[in-house]
C-alpha cells in the first residue's frame, strides 16, 4: 500500500487543481453574455436559425474533411503511442525491434504521403 501513496496524493493533488481552476473561474470571471458567445461553436460552419430553408428535421450535414481529419488525428496519434515505449526501452532491445520500428514508420510515412498527395492537408 505503501508503493501507491505518492499516486494517490498525486491524483488528489491533479483533481484539486482541476476543481479549483472552474470554481475560481465561475466566481471571479467576467460575465458579459450575447448571442454569439452562446451559440454552440462547430469548428467554423455556420449556425442555422430553426425555420430558415437549410434547418433540416434530421440535423445538419458535416462535409466529409472533419470526419477525414479526425482520422487523420487517429492515426498520427496512435504512432506516437507506439512510439513512445519503443523509445523508452530502445537501448535493451536489440536490432530485431529496430527493423521492425523502421517498417512501422515506412508504413506510417506511405501513409502520410498517400494524404498529402490526394490533398488531405490542404485547408481551403
Amino acid at each position: 500500500m505503501n508503493a501507491y501513496v505518492p499516486i494517490l496524493v498525486l491524483g488528489a493533488i491533479a483533481a484539486a487543481f482541476a476543481v479549483g481552476s472552474v470554481g475560481i473561474a465561475l466566481v471571479i470571471g467576467p460575465r458579459r453574455y450575447n448571442r454569439a458567445k452562446l451559440e454552440a461553436y462547430e469548428c467554423g460552419i455556420e449556425p442555422v436559425t430553426p425555420g430558415s430553408p437549410g434547418d433540416l428535421q434530421t440535423g445538419q450535414r458535416f462535409p466529409v474533411k472533419y470526419y477525414l481529419t479526425a482520422m487523420l488525428f487517429i492515426v498520427f496519434d496512435i504512432e506516437i503511442v507506439f512510439l513512445y515505449p519503443w523509445a523508452v526501452s530502445f537501448d535493451s532491445l536489440g536490432l530485431f525491434a529496430v527493423v521492425e520500428m523502421v517498417l512501422f514508420m515506412l508504413t506510417v510515412f506511405v501513409a502520410y504521403a498517400y494524404v498529402w498527395r490526394r490533398g488531405g492537408l490542404s485547408w481551403d
